[in-house]
C-alpha cells in the first residue's frame, strides 16, 4: 500500500509538472495558428446608395484555394443568423432571402481584404454584419462585426428631376413678382412728386377753405392711384 501510495503521488507530481507545460505549447500553437481580421465596428449608409462593408485579415499561413470567406447578417431587430455570401476562389453570393442579387464581392484576398458592397440598401438592412475567414491551417480569428445604419439622405441637395420642375415652375412667377414690386415702387415715387406740386393750394384757397379739405384731396388721390395700380397696367399721366 506505501508503495502504491509513493507511485500515485510521483505520478501526481509529474502531472503538475507537464500540465503548465502542456498549457503553454498549446496557446503557442493557437496563436501560430490564428488570424487577424479588422472590420468597421458601424457603417452608416442611405436609402438606395450602395455602401460597402470593409474586411480586412492577416494570415499566419501562405494564401491558398483553401481560404474561405463568409459574411452573415442577424437583423437589428434580433432573430436567427443569416448567411448572405461565401468565398472560396469564386464568390458565391445569397440567391435566397432578402439580401438575393444585392450582394457583390469588392475583395481582393491576395492583399487581404475580404470585403463586399450592399446594393439598394433599405432602412430595414439595418443590423450586425460578421466577417469570417479561415486560411487553413490558420482557423482560429476573433469575430468583428459591423453594424449597419441606414437613413434617408434628409435635406441635403440633390438636383432630380423634380427639383429641376420646380425651379422651372417656381422662377418666372419670382421675376413676375420682383417686376411687380419695382413697378410699385417706381409709381410710389410718382405720386410722391405729385403731391408736391398738385396737392399745393394758393394762400387765398388755404384761406377761404378748411384746412381738412387739403387733406381729403390728397387721400382721394391716393385712393384713386392705388385702384388705379391693381386695375390697370397703364401708366398714370404725368
Amino acid at each position: 500500500m506505501r508503495c502504491g501510495e509513493a507511485v500515485a503521488a510521483g505520478g501526481g507530481r509529474l502531472l503538475l509538472l507537464l500540465l503548465p507545460r502542456g498549457l503553454l505549447l498549446l496557446l503557442g500553437v493557437c496563436k501560430a495558428l490564428s488570424l487577424e481580421i479588422k472590420a468597421s465596428p458601424k457603417v452608416r449608409a442611405f436609402v438606395g446608395e450602395q455602401v460597402s462593408l470593409q474586411c480586412s485579415f492577416k494570415s499566419n499561413s501562405p494564401i491558398t484555394e483553401s481560404l474561405t470567406v463568409d459574411w452573415t447578417y442577424r437583423p437589428l431587430t434580433g432573430g436567427q443568423i443569416e448567411s448572405i455570401f461565401h468565398y472560396q476562389s469564386v464568390p458565391y453570393p445569397t440567391t435566397v432571402g432578402k439580401f438575393k442579387d444585392r450582394i457583390s464581392w469588392v475583395g481582393n484576398v491576395a492583399k487581404g481584404d475580404a470585403s463586399i458592397a450592399v446594393q439598394s440598401p433599405v432602412m430595414s438592412d439595418n443590423g450586425t454584419f460578421i466577417c469570417s475567414v479561415k486560411n487553413p491551417p490558420d482557423v482560429y480569428h476573433n469575430i468583428p462585426q459591423t453594424m449597419l445604419i441606414v437613413t434617408e439622405r434628409g435635406l441635403s441637395f440633390q438636383l432630380t428631376s423634380a427639383v429641376l420642375l420646380s425651379i422651372l415652375v417656381f422662377l418666372p412667377s419670382i421675376v413676375v413678382v420682383v417686376l411687380l414690386l419695382v413697378r410699385m415702387g417706381r409709381k410710389f415715387g410718382v405720386l410722391k412728386e405729385r403731391k408736391k406740386s398738385g396737392c399745393k393750394k394758393s394762400s387765398i384757397e388755404v384761406s377761404d377753405e378748411p384746412e381738412h379739405t387739403e387733406t381729403d384731396s390728397c387721400l382721394g388721390k391716393l385712393r384713386g392711384w392705388f385702384l388705379n395700380c391693381v386695375d390697370t397696367d397703364e401708366e398714370d399721366p404725368y
